[in-house]
């Protein structure tokens, strides 16, 4: 995936097209990334088998925001007495400096548009990611550690 950040210029993408990444086992489709909006956005559409979703973490540098074509989330987020289940139409906006965190809890695979502002590096994390997972699913300290390099937080697992 391009990850140089050049000026903005119009563009087009087919449905369907895209560049895919297999993150963690929830398939991105990027509708337009970093390099292709200057920066200011990422935009993707994420495959989310039933199950599978984000642990909780936090972003230093970007919000990111979640709008449910399909499928139902189990949302968690700092200051929420609890849970939020969303389906079709649900939204949610993840602030930066805030933990927050998302599961499938349906049982066929969720569709999400995902935006991600300003685009500052989310991009290069979930390649990294995606390289790191080529051989098998790799430890948490590894995935933590591939965060970190792009301010992204991972709350360690509950003992």
């Amino acid at each position: 995936m391009d990850t140089d950040v050049t000026a903005a210029m119009p563009f087009v993408r087919e449905a369907a097209a895209g560049a895919t990444l297999n993150v963690l086992g929830v398939t991105h489709i990027y509708k337009a990334t970093a390099a292709e909006t200057g920066g200011s956005f990422s935009l993707w559409e994420a495959v989310i088998p039933p199950g599978a979703g984000a642990p909780p973490h936090t972003h230093d540098h970007e919000d990111e925001s979640f709008y449910v074509l399909g499928g139902e989330l189990l949302v968690e987020f700092d200051g929420a007495p609890g849970p939020h289940r969303l389906g079709p139409g649900g939204f949610f906006f993840g602030a930066r400096g805030r933990r927050h965190s998302f599961r499938n809890v349906g049982d066929q695979p969720a569709r999400v548009l995902i935006l991600s502002a300003p685009s500052v590096g989310l991009d290069r994390m979930f390649a990294a990611l995606d390289a790191a997972a080529a051989t098998g699913m790799p430890e948490i300290g590894t995935l933590a550690a591939i965060t970190a390099k792009h301010g992204v937080t991972i709350e360690p697992p509950a003992a």
